[in-house]
């Protein structure tokens, strides 16, 4: 095995620990991120229903540095969520550490009025 997969196992075991104790409902929903080397992905999740309600990335060519894009997604994805009328949300960072694009999201998308 190389290193990347490695690096990938361990991300994928952290998550599987954190779904473990977080799960979205649909008053709360599961604010969940994904980011990849050139992307990065945010949903909010119903996990009764099974159903995304909302999801924002910058995959369609956004402007700026990774951590600005994530900071739009943030704001973006608070706004769909004020349109469902959705305030409290559950925060998964699915495996990746809290700081740099994942921390610019979370900021972002209090700064725009969802709660957690």
């Amino acid at each position: 095995m190389n290193k990347t997969n490695i690096k990938t196992l361990k991300r994928e075991r952290r998550h599987k620990r954190i779904r473990a104790r977080v799960s979205g409902t649909t008053e709360r929903p599961r604010l969940a991120v994904f980011k990849s080397n050139k992307f990065m992905y945010a949903q909010l999740i119903d996990d009764t229903a099974g159903k995304t309600l909302a999801s924002a990335s910058d995959i369609k060519g956004g402007k700026g540095t990774k951590a600005e894009r994530s900071v739009v997604i943030g704001t973006e994805l608070a706004e769909k969520a004020k349109a469902l009328k959705v305030t409290t949300v559950v925060f998964d960072r699915g495996g990746f550490r809290f700081t740099g694009r994942v921390k610019a999201l979370a900021d972002s998308a209090r700064a725009a009025g969802l709660i957690f």
